[in-house]
C-alpha cells in the first residue's frame, strides 16, 4: 500500500516561499511607483517551470550572486498568486474577482503552465459565462493573441453565431486580429452573405489607412493591397450563395482582389447556374432558426450579469446587503439596445417612452467602467420638464466589478429627472447632468458628451472626473418583481 501526504508536502513547500536566507532568485514586477520584489529558489522555479528554466538560463549573476527576472507588464498581485501556486500546487479562486481570474489565466500561458491555463479557462465557462458575455469584445480580442484558448474561442463564436452584431456592429471590429476573424468566417453566422461581405471589406480597408476614400479612385495597386490583406478571409466567403443583384452591386466593384477563375464562374453563374464551374463552392451557412428572437424577448446581456441585478435589485429595495443571484425578488427584461437598435436619442425616447421602472446602464469607451441609472417613472417622449422622484438613483462599476461600484441616491427630489424637449440630442438624463446621455451627431458613441457631473441633485458623482465621454454600447432594462 501506498500512503501519499500531499497536503503536509504542499503546505510545507509552501512555507519555503517565504524564506527570506536561501532565496537566490529575484523577480522584479510592476512599474514606479508600484513596483515590487519577491524571492524565489531557482531549483523550485526550474522544475515547475518549463518558462523559468529558460529564463534562468539567460540571466546573468548579480553582484550579490542573485539572478535577477525583471517582469514590468505583471503585477505583484497576479506573480503572487503564480508563486505560490508553483510552491503549492494550489489556487483559491473563492475569493477573487474575475477579471483576476481571467488575468491569471493569461499569464498562465504564457509562463507554460498549461494545466492551470486550461483549468482556468473551463472554469470560466462554466462558472463566469456571463462575466465572458459582459467583456465579450474584451475577451475575444485578447484571446486571439494567445491561440492557445480553443474552448473560449468555441465558447465566444457559439456566441458570434446567433448575436453576429455583437462583434460586427462594434468599433472594435476593425481591430480583431485576422486569426479571429478568419475563426469567424468560419462559422454558420445567422446572417446574409452579402452583409459578412460588406464587413469583410470594411475590416480590410481598415487595415490599410493609404487607400482612397472614394473607390473609383483605387488603382490597381490599390486592390492588390486589399487583396493581400484579406487573403486568408476570401477563400471563406460563400460566394454562390449571394443573390445576383448583391453580386452585381457588391461583389464586382472588387472582382480585382478575387483570382479570376472565381470571378468569371460567378458571371457564368448568373446567367447558367445550372452548368459545371471549376470553382469550389462552399455550402450555405446552416441556419439555426428562420426567425431570430423579437427585441424584447432578447435576453442575451452584454454589459451586466446575473452578478450585477442582484446588487442593483437590493438598491432599488433601500437594502443594507445584498441579494443574492438566487433570492434576486426582480427580473430584468431587455427593452433597448444600442448596437441593435441604435445609438440616437431619438430612438431612446421612442422604445422607451411609457416604461416605468427602468434601468439604464452604458458603458464607458475604452474601459471596463459600467455607469447607469434607475428611473421609477416612467419616460415620456412629449415632456419638457423636471420630474420629482425620491427613489431614482445612479452607479457606477468601476471596473465592470461589484466590488468597485458606487451608488449615489437622489437628494433633491424635484430635480432627480430631466425630461428634454429636444429628443435628438438629449437622451436620459438623471438630474442637472449627474448622468446625461447626449449627442450633437445623434450617435452617442460617436462623440464625447456623455457625462457623469459633480452632485448637485445626487448625494455624490459616480465618477472621479468629470471629463465627458463616449460609450461602446448601452442597455434600458424594465425591472419587474417575478411572479411565484
Amino acid at each position: 500500500m501506498t500512503f501519499k501526504f500531499l497536503d503536509k508536502l504542499s503546505q510545507d513547500f509552501s512555507e519555503l516561499l517565504n524564506d527570506k536566507e536561501e532565496f537566490n532568485v529575484i523577480i522584479e514586477v510592476g512599474r514606479e511607483p508600484n513596483k515590487k520584489t519577491f524571492t524565489a529558489h531557482s531549483a523550485v522555479l526550474r522544475y515547475r517551470s518549463s518558462y523559468f528554466n529558460k529564463e534562468l538560463t539567460n540571466t546573468v549573476l548579480s553582484d550579490d550572486n542573485n539572478k535577477i527576472i525583471i517582469k514590468p507588464n505583471i503585477s505583484a498581485q497576479i506573480i503572487e498568486i503564480i508563486l505560490k501556486y508553483i510552491y503549492s500546487g494550489i489556487i483559491d479562486t473563492e475569493n477573487m474577482d474575475i477579471r483576476t481570474i481571467y488575468d491569471l489565466m493569461i499569464l498562465a500561458n504564457e509562463l507554460e503552465f498549461e494545466e492551470l491555463s486550461e483549468k482556468l479557462e473551463n472554469h470560466l465557462i462554466e462558472s463566469k459565462a456571463s462575466w465572458l458575455r459582459t467583456h465579450f469584445t474584451f475577451v475575444y480580442h485578447s484571446i486571439f493573441k494567445h491561440r492557445e484558448f480553443q474552448n473560449l474561442e468555441k465558447f465566444c463564436n457559439n456566441i458570434i453565431v446567433k448575436h453576429p452584431s455583437i462583434i460586427f456592429e462594434f468599433a472594435e471590429f476593425t481591430s480583431l486580429h485576422e486569426s479571429a476573424l478568419v475563426s469567424i468566417l468560419k462559422c454558420d453566422l445567422q446572417m446574409k452573405e452579402s452583409e459578412i461581405w460588406d464587413y469583410l471589406i470594411k475590416w480590410g480597408t481598415a487595415q490599410n489607412h493609404t487607400l482612397p476614400e472614394k473607390l473609383e479612385e483605387w488603382s490597381d495597386e490599390n486592390m492588390m493591397t486589399l487583396k493581400a490583406t484579406l487573403q486568408q478571409c476570401l477563400p471563406l466567403v460563400r460566394y454562390f450563395h449571394i443573390s445576383n443583384s448583391d453580386i452585381m452591386d457588391k461583389i464586382k466593384p472588387y472582382k480585382k482582389i478575387l483570382d479570376k477563375q472565381l470571378w468569371n464562374d460567378l458571371k457564368q453563374h448568373l446567367i447558367l447556374p445550372n452548368r459545371p464551374i471549376k470553382s469550389i463552392i462552399l455550402p450555405p451557412r446552416l441556419i439555426l432558426n428562420q426567425e431570430l428572437p423579437k427585441r424584447v424577448n432578447e435576453s442575451f446581456p452584454i454589459i451586466i450579469n446575473e452578478e450585477h441585478t442582484p446588487i442593483i435589485s437590493s438598491w432599488i429595495d433601500n437594502r443594507p446587503t445584498s441579494f443574492s443571484s438566487r433570492n434576486n425578488p426582480y427580473e430584468f427584461q431587455l427593452i433597448l439596445r444600442g448596437s441593435k437598435d441604435g445609438f440616437s436619442p431619438r430612438n431612446f425616447w421612442e422604445i422607451c417612452d411609457g416604461h416605468a421602472n427602468t434601468i439604464v446602464v452604458a458603458k464607458v469607451k475604452g474601459t471596463d467602467e459600467i455607469i447607469g441609472g434607475f428611473n421609477p417613472l416612467a419616460w415620456d417622449k412629449k415632456g419638457d420638464k423636471w420630474m420629482s422622484t425620491n427613489k431614482s438613483f445612479i452607479f457606477s462599476f468601476k471596473d465592470g466589478n461589484i466590488q468597485n461600484s458606487i451608488l449615489s441616491r437622489v437628494k433633491n427630489k424635484n430635480e432627480a429627472l430631466w425630461y428634454p424637449l429636444d429628443k435628438d440630442k438629449y437622451g436620459p438624463r438623471f438630474g442637472h447632468g449627474e448622468f446625461r446621455m447626449r449627442s450633437s451627431v445623434s450617435d452617442f458613441t460617436q462623440d464625447k458628451l456623455n457625462k457623469c457631473s459633480y452632485s448637485y441633485s445626487y448625494e455624490k458623482p459616480i465618477r472621479t472626473t468629470e471629463d465627458r465621454f463616449s460609450i461602446i454600447d448601452y442597455e434600458v432594462f424594465k425591472v419587474d418583481k417575478k411572479s411565484n
